[in-house]
């Protein structure tokens, strides 16, 4: 970093390395923002996972711009882990962009190399296969099935994640009525649990979360991603609600003001509507 202030002017032209720049000087131990100096590793993880999520909400609404300038907050996350790990003489940008354009040539034989794969499916096997030789290769005792499953990601992906590994090695039920038989079987002792005459919270919790990942592995048997079948649902159900705000307000009131009775009618009104 060269002495005195930077400028805009000052300051590469071409996107890609004016933003390398611009972090760099961001994180400037003498004319740096004193919040981005304090950052680190751990800081800022919470940063990526909330921009990650808001790319996605930009994909669901079909908005172009916004989907723009999400992805550049989050590229902003990449460049800000590379800065700090520059800093520590661990990596640099250039390290992370040559490690992932490695990684896709080296898992797409099919596109750079005489590997024939015709399906996406069987593209699907095929990646996961060298995923999992990678993970045996940088082992130091030989791999598990459930390895290199991040413990960061939302619970319901991760229990639907590690369902697929677990079914990878045949512990899976072959047809999705021992599936539905499971729910039911967790929801039995789920209910068991809270009609006890002194309901013990830890154990609700531990009961209540058999039947989440138990629907989560109905959702896999049905081919359906179920964090996107959730999401869809609470959007439905904000949908709903508001319609029930709405028609409350236009006589002046508000929900904390109606029975439950009107609010049950207004959400009726709200599904026909839909």
């Amino acid at each position: 970093m060269t002495s005195g202030r930077p400028t805009p002017d000052s300051l590469p032209k071409e996107p890609l390395p004016r933003l390398l720049a611009v972090m760099a000087w961001l994180r400037d131990r003498q004319h740096g923002c004193p919040w981005d100096i304090d950052q680190t590793f751990r800081t800022i993880a919470p940063y990526t996972i909330e921009e990650a999520y808001e790319v996605a909400d930009a994909i669901e609404r079909d908005d172009m711009p916004a989907l723009k300038e999400e992805l550049g907050d989050l590229l902003l996350q990449v460049v800000y882990h590379s800065q700090i790990a520059s800093e520590a003489r661990a990596f640099a940008f250039d390290d992370v962009a040559a490690a992932i354009a490695d990684k896709m040539v080296d898992r797409h034989p099919h596109v750079f190399g005489d590997l024939d794969i015709k399906t996406a499916d069987a593209q699907t096997v095929s990646w996961e296969a060298r995923k999992a030789a990678e993970r045996a290769a940088r082992a130091q005792t030989p791999a598990g099935a459930l390895d290199g499953v991040a413990r960061a990601l939302p619970a319901l992906m991760r229990a639907e994640k590690i369902q697929k590994r677990a079914a990878r090695v045949g512990f899976d039920w072959t047809t999705i009525g021992p599936v539905i038989d499971k729910i039911e079987e967790e929801l039995r002792e789920l209910r068991s649990e809270l009609e006890a005459g002194e309901v013990e919270r830890a154990r609700v919790a531990d009961e209540l979360g058999d039947v989440l990942f138990a629907v989560a592995n109905l959702a896999r048997h049905c081919k359906v991603d179920p964090e996107v079948a959730l999401r869809a649902t609470n959007d439905k159900f904000e949908k709903r609600f508001r319609h029930i705000e709405r028609r409350l307000a236009e006589d002046g009131r508000k929900p904390a003001e109606a029975s439950l009775e009107e609010m049950e009618a207004l959400w009726q009104e709200a599904k026909t509507k839909a």
